[in-house]
């Protein structure tokens, strides 16, 4: 049976995608189709590599081929991603198409953690990832990629000089950290911590970039007043515990970014240290710092929860030695990170599919 591109077409306008909620085919996402004697070939281009509903869209595509063709065809369907930008073509980041934002109301809630792995999350998904050290009083980087005072290069583009980021483990890497004596104090006024950051950011040559996540420092000071308002955030992600001190600073944070002067979208909550579970019972949880606070909180503000990341000595440690507890996807604590990052970014892929 000789198949045409046209009935393959009209078969695959049958399957939406999950959460944009339109036709496969009405968003560009089939293309290069090749047909044979029952056979069937083509891509399907995701909106992000690290898309949760993949597997899904795979098998209603073969379930429409069959039901709208014939049973008997052989379907095949390889993944593509085409990661939607946020940012419109922009002087200070021209390769750069979704910047996020990692922020929290107060500190020792696990920021930097959760920032450092969701971006191994997100690379290990295929994604071109960078990652920016914001929090110029307490860089975390270089301890948690094992990098110490680095000579950072160089090189001119376009006329101007830019240094280069620093990369490891896929993944392009900037820290004040590295310029600076980690054993010194920076005593730094709040606008020359600021203007530092903001240089740091437009100065560093980028390249090509899905997704740069910036980690922030902690609460709603001048660094965080100066990235939001000067730099395209695409969008920010909050991380709390579930402790109701952690949570009222968290309701803080949500009502600078969605300030009328600000308007970056809150992509969601994640809950760090959400549970505690002993290796040596792993399907037992144990609540230390409180249930499920995020989740209620997100339920309220009506803002998604992202992830619950667990309270496990394996996460801290790995961060120590310089090896992120994600880099093993196959864990459990890197499994969470895995679906922390899909959802991150399905979240963003809706937003920039609504401009």
């Amino acid at each position: 049976m000789k198949i045409t591109n046209t009935q393959v077409e009209i078969a695959l306008s049958h399957v939406d995608d999950p959460d944009l909620k339109q036709s496969l085919t009405q968003l560009g996402m089939i293309q290069n189709i090749v047909t044979g004697d029952n056979t069937v070939a083509f891509d399907l281009v995701l909106t992000t590599p690290a898309c949760p509903m993949k597997q899904k869209m795979k098998d209603d595509c073969i379930e429409a081929i069959h039901n709208y063709i014939d049973p008997a065809i052989d379907v095949t369907v390889n993944f593509k991603a085409k990661v939607l930008p946020a940012i419109n073509k922009n002087d200070m980041f021209p390769g750069v198409k979704n910047i996020i934002v990692v922020a929290s109301g107060k500190g020792g809630v696990g920021k930097s953690t959760v920032a450092v792995n969701l971006a191994i999350a997100l690379a290990n998904s295929g994604a071109k990832v960078g990652l920016v050290d914001a929090d110029c009083y307490g860089p975390s980087i270089p301890i948690m990629f094992d990098l110490k005072r680095e000579d950072i290069m160089g090189e001119e583009h376009n006329g101007k000089m830019y240094m280069l980021p620093i990369e490891k483990y896929g993944i392009k890497l900037m820290s004040i950290g590295f310029m600076v004596d980690p054993n010194k104090a920076l005593v730094w006024r709040g606008p020359m911590a600021s203007n530092a950051v903001k240089q740091m950011l437009t100065d560093t040559y980028w390249g090509e970039i899905d997704y740069l996540v910036v980690d922030m420092p902690p609460g709603t000071g001048d660094i965080q007043l100066t990235i939001a308002q000067v730099l395209p955030v695409s969008g920010a992600v909050i991380v709390s515990t579930p402790q109701q001190v952690a949570l009222a600073d968290v309701v803080r944070g949500v009502e600078m970014f969605l300030n009328n002067d600000i308007k970056i979208p809150v992509l969601g909550f994640v809950e760090n240290m959400a549970y505690f579970t002993p290796a040596e019972l792993p399907n037992n949880k144990y609540y230390i710092f409180g249930k499920q606070g995020c989740r209620a909180l997100a339920d309220e503000m009506n803002i998604p929860l992202l992830g619950e990341i667990p309270l496990v000595q394996s996460i801290a440690e790995n961060g120590d030695k310089g090896t992120p507890t994600a880099l093993d996807s196959q864990s459990p604590e890197g499994k969470a990170f895995t679906e922390l990052a899909q959802n991150v970014a399905k979240e963003l892929s809706i937003i920039n599919a609504k401009k």
